[in-house]
């Protein structure tokens, strides 16, 4: 397993360079005679020999026989490299944990608190210091957000209940930080035994991340030949046909697809051959195939003959647009990720825009933002060198701001579309950010698309559309659960107990359109 460390690769790349350098002495003893037995001057010595900080600085150049200059130059690489070598491996052998993880694949499961790699070990120190103790005899600590919730299991406030208390003691057989002590796990482990193995996974998912180990699942191919057709049925037939490596391990797997899921989410429901269809139990609504019709249309246009030369130029449509609202992590994709979406389309222009106070998250390289200037009134950030049918801009506002300026205005069914990744329309927290902006929505009368971390999740959100504003839209996709959703599980870092999934469940919907009737 050494050749899948970096250790194994620095020593190999060590070992390549002494090859090097004992090969350019060779040929500075063969070439110093025929120099009238001049030395090659110090500094270019030393540069071909090593860039170690540790070897010692050559004198100037002086007269010498070929014989002694050929031995000088040898013997001074040799150390070098012995002495890079030498650091490598003492640096290799005494590091830190912090400095060095390389677990096995065997070795994967660790409880949070001992955690080989430093991020996780800060996240159970969080975890400790804001999560509750699920037990049912303690307070709520808030209210139930859903019958599942384990909030709900807990009595309400009376003299025999116990005061809550944070999660300090650690499940072995998970390994993170639950309950708040050794009796009140062992009283209600029949309750954490239904979720256990699950958590257990999330753990050493985790620690795979954390690993050392490369990566292969995360190369991604590029631009497709047209004589090859997608196949979207599930993930397995998707990877295959769009030539991805093999997987072939469950957990490279669950890592792939944690990623993928966002641009693939879109493409499965946009593509001529979505797994979503008018048939029996294909989900898509009569409404549903006017919308994403118009749609394929767009991202589907026929051969031109285009070419890449003058005489090859066509006329194109214009890009589509596709709004992420609330968008979060998921702008912050690298952006190779991103290009499968246009890659699914190939012969069509994409632009994808970020909207919301999130969406720079996890971006501090990007900052300061571009300063709002009239050409830029809401300091977009601009990526259009990500191919030449690919473009994708982030703003730092909310979508009614710039609604209301009409800076995006006229909307077209044929080239826009806004897409909705876990928007918590209805959680109690984030509910009002989305009353001034549903409306909205809702009278672009083009298709919105809308995921859940879970079927509650997303039945909440649909209850609320239907609250705020009922007999204004028409469902375009039955709710139900994604074809392309995660299957890595993630854990609530507030309540431990609360495990659910990227884009687990997905949903379309469009504001009603009232079609004109003539009469004789």
């Amino acid at each position: 397993m050494t050749g899948k460390y970096t250790c194994g690769r620095c020593l190999q790349m060590l070992r390549r360079r002494a090859v090097a350098q004992n090969s350019v002495a060779r040929w500075h003893h063969a070439a110093s005679p025929r120099r009238g037995g001049y030395d090659f001057p110090a500094s270019c010595v030393r540069s071909l020999s090593s860039r170690s900080s540790a070897s010692k600085p050559l004198q100037a150049p002086v007269r010498q026989n070929g014989l002694s200059s050929g031995l000088s130059a040898s013997s001074i690489a040799s150390q070098n490299v012995k002495s890079m070598v030498q650091k490598a491996t003492s640096a290799t052998s005494t590091a830190s944990p912090e400095a060095r993880v390389l677990l096995k694949p065997n070795n994967l499961f660790h409880s949070f608190s001992q955690s080989p790699a430093a991020a996780i070990r800060q996240r159970a120190a969080f975890i400790k210091q804001n999560a509750f103790c699920p037990h049912p005899s303690h307070q709520q600590t808030r209210l139930p957000l859903s019958p599942h919730d384990p909030e709900s299991r807990k009595s309400q406030v009376t003299s025999e209940s116990l005061p809550p208390a944070h999660s300090h003691f650690e499940c072995p057989d998970c390994g993170v930080p639950i309950y708040c002590s050794e009796g009140h796990w062992m009283d209600d482990f029949e309750a954490h035994l239904e979720i256990c193995e699950t958590i257990r996974q999330i753990n050493e998912d985790d620690h795979d991340l954390h690993s050392g180990r490369f990566f292969p699942e995360f190369s991604y191919p590029g631009l497709q030949d047209d004589n090859f057709v997608i196949n979207m049925t599930n993930w397995d037939t998707f990877l295959y046909t769009r030539e991805f490596e093999a997987i072939n391990d469950d957990r490279s797997m669950r890592q792939v697809t944690r990623m993928l899921t966002y641009p693939l989410t879109i493409g499965s429901v946009l593509h001529e051959l979505s797994p979503y269809n008018v048939r029996k139990e294909g989900r898509l609504t009569v409404e549903g195939l006017k919308s994403v019709s118009a749609l394929r249309y767009t991202l589907h246009p026929p051969k031109t003959g285009e070419g890449v030369d003058i005489q090859g130029l066509r006329l194109k449509a214009p890009p589509v647009r596709i709004f992420i609202l609330g968008a979060r992590a998921e702008s912050s994709l690298p952006r190779e990720v991103w290009l499968q979406l246009s890659y699914i389309f190939p012969r069509s222009l994409i632009h994808l825009i970020f909207i919301g106070p999130e969406s720079m998250a996890n971006r501090d390289d990007e900052f300061p933002l571009p300063e709002r200037t009239p050409e830029n009134p809401f300091g977009g950030i601009v990526e259009d060198r990500l191919g030449g049918q690919f473009k994708i801009t982030t703003y730092v506002d909310y979508f009614h701001t710039m609604y209301k300026a009409q800076y995006f205005q006229p909307f077209d069914p044929y080239l826009d579309c806004f897409m909705l990744f876990h928007p918590g329309l209805g959680h109690p927290a984030s509910s009002h950010e989305w009353e001034e902006t549903l409306p909205q929505l809702l009278e672009t009368k083009v298709p919105i698309i809308s995921t859940g971390y879970t079927q509650w999740d997303m039945e909440r959100d649909i209850n609320w559309v239907n609250e705020k504003c009922a007999g204004e839209f028409d469902i375009l996709l039955e709710p139900g659960e994604n074809v392309f959703r995660s299957l890595r599980w993630d854990l609530n870092d507030l309540d431990p107990h609360d495990v659910s999934c990227g884009n687990w469940g997905i949903w379309a919907f469009r504001g009603k359109r009232y079609e004109a009737t003539f009469k004789d």
